[in-house]
């Protein structure tokens, strides 16, 4: 497989939306994605509060929806998902994410909304690991994703049940419904077989990582925002998020669903096959360290232990809402009033990023 391009340059708030612009040139926007065809922005909204690190930030959304605005894309929508335990219309607000989807006059569309678009059954064409094995009628996708461009809009930071996250953990989302639980034993071979199915409905792919304050610790919610001052951007979801992972201090072949997507030739994972255009960060290592909250424990307990054989009564019961009620008490109720709401306080004081999210946030609606 050829060397596939990785856009990466080192950013500052008074010129990030400019910089997303370049950014998108140099990893190769116009060679992805055709501008006829109607295109699908992928936010990520980790968590519905603020946390630094967790979400799409203001900034990124503006610099990419600029970006497509002034290449001659017309046609775009933003779709959005939910899992069991976020709120995705409070998060678009939270997180300023709706000034600027305003300020283009982006629709918002919800996968989740009847509405909006339908879930139907999938047959991929590709073989699949494990999504045909636990949907044997068909693997259930919103029908709105078939035959559009895809641009997602990750961050960089960890997580407790893949190492790290970004573009290919996005399409987790979009692509499955809020019962999308049920693969988290097979969590890495999921995020490959998402990257078959990707390929085969869409007309182009393309991310746009905002790595500006990235997420160390037991992501993606309870993380310790790093300043970082770096964008990325890709056409190949493997390479950014193989980039992202040697930023972040991980060894990219050692992530499994990295490896195993580079093994099946869906993309670059190799350091020695990515060409990193725009600014050296070769010798950019945070030494992040990914570590365990209380939910991680119960979640390896439940997911990856032998205890897994109990999930058919565990997760497909009413008895999953206990676990929804205590992700909420725990990470909603304890640590985001005892530690995330301090971290994102002294962060809005402290970073120029903080200082730039303040700056959205008071822009008029």
């Amino acid at each position: 497989m050829k060397k596939t391009k990785v856009a990466v340059l080192k950013t500052k708030p008074e010129t990030v939306v400019d910089d997303y612009a370049h950014l998108m040139e140099m990893a190769g926007l116009r060679e992805a994605l055709n501008i006829h065809t109607p295109t699908i922005i992928k936010d990520n909204i980790s968590w519905h509060f603020p946390m630094p690190g967790a979400n799409t930030t203001p900034w990124q959304l503006d610099g990419v929806l600029s970006t497509l605005k002034g290449s001659g894309f017309e046609d775009v929508h933003a779709v959005e998902n939910k899992t069991v335990v976020t709120r995705p219309k409070y998060g678009e607000k939270s997180n300023n994410l709706d000034r600027v989807y305003k300020k283009y006059g982006i629709p918002v569309l919800y996968n989740f909304e009847p509405k909006d678009m339908s879930w139907i059954p999938y047959h991929p064409k590709s073989e699949m690991s494990v999504l045909s094995k636990l949907y044997p009628e068909g693997i259930p996708i919103p029908d709105f994703f078939i035959g559009k461009n895809i641009i997602h809009l990750p961050t960089m930071k960890c997580h407790i049940y893949t190492m790290t996250t970004g573009a290919m953990k996005n399409a987790f989302g979009g692509l499955l419904s809020t019962k999308r639980h049920y693969t988290h034993s097979w969590i890495h071979e999921t995020l490959v077989d998402l990257l078959k199915i990707q390929k085969e409905i869409h007309s182009g792919i393309f991310a746009v990582m905002d790595g500006t304050t990235a997420g160390n610790g037991p992501g993606p919610r309870t993380l310790i925002p790093t300043r970082t001052d770096c964008i990325l951007a890709s056409a190949d979801q493997v390479a950014i998020d193989s980039v992202a992972a040697r930023i972040m201090g991980f060894h990219p072949m050692d992530i499994d669903y990295i490896r195993i997507a580079d093994e099946q030739r869906l993309g670059n994972g190799k350091p020695e096959n990515i060409e990193v255009v725009g600014d050296n960060v070769s010798n950019l290592d945070l030494h992040f360290h990914v570590g365990h909250n209380l939910a991680s424990r119960f979640g390896h307990l439940f997911w990856f232990s032998p205890l897994k054989v109990f999930q058919n009564l565990l997760f497909r019961t009413p008895l999953v809402y206990l676990f929804v009620i205590a992700s909420d008490l725990y990470h909603d109720k304890f640590w985001w009033n005892r530690r995330g709401k301090n971290i994102f306080d002294d962060w809005k004081k402290t970073s120029p990023w903080g200082a730039l999210w303040v700056q959205y946030q008071q822009e008029s609606l």
